[in-house]
């Protein structure tokens, strides 16, 4: 398995960056995916988590109604659309596969995480 994150960036607050993450070695449709987060000094955080079909969506509430999560399995690719962008944004932000095809919210249960894009939102 293979989870490749890219396009973060240096925004300015009220910006916006679209995250992708390229997946190889496993069969994308049958798994459900999420991106999470980590700040500095701070620990593991759940952003969204989306299933195996991309029609069920979750969102923490921190990024509820700013970032929208999507994939396309015929392109093995997942994105993350962050609008409205903050500086507690600021981290570093993963991508990663679940076990199954379900999606349960704030879960980080993950078999595989790929390595981090920055995001680093200030002005």
């Amino acid at each position: 398995v293979q989870l490749q994150a890219s396009g973060g960036g240096l925004v300015q607050p009220g910006g916006s960056l679209r995250l992708s993450c390229a997946a190889s070695g496993f069969t994308f449709g049958n798994y459900a995916m999420s991106w999470g987060r980590q700040a500095p000094g701070k620990g593991f955080e759940w952003v969204s988590g989306i299933s195996t079909s991309g029609g069920y969506k979750q969102y923490a509430d921190s990024v509820q109604g700013r970032f929208t999560i999507s994939r396309d399995n015929a392109m093995n690719i997942m994105y993350l659309q962050m609008n409205s962008l903050k500086p507690e944004d600021t981290a570093v932000y993963y991508c990663a596969k679940y076990r199954g095809p379900g999606v349960i919210f704030g879960s980080v249960d993950y078999d595989s995480r790929g390595q981090g894009t920055q995001v680093t939102v200030s002005s």
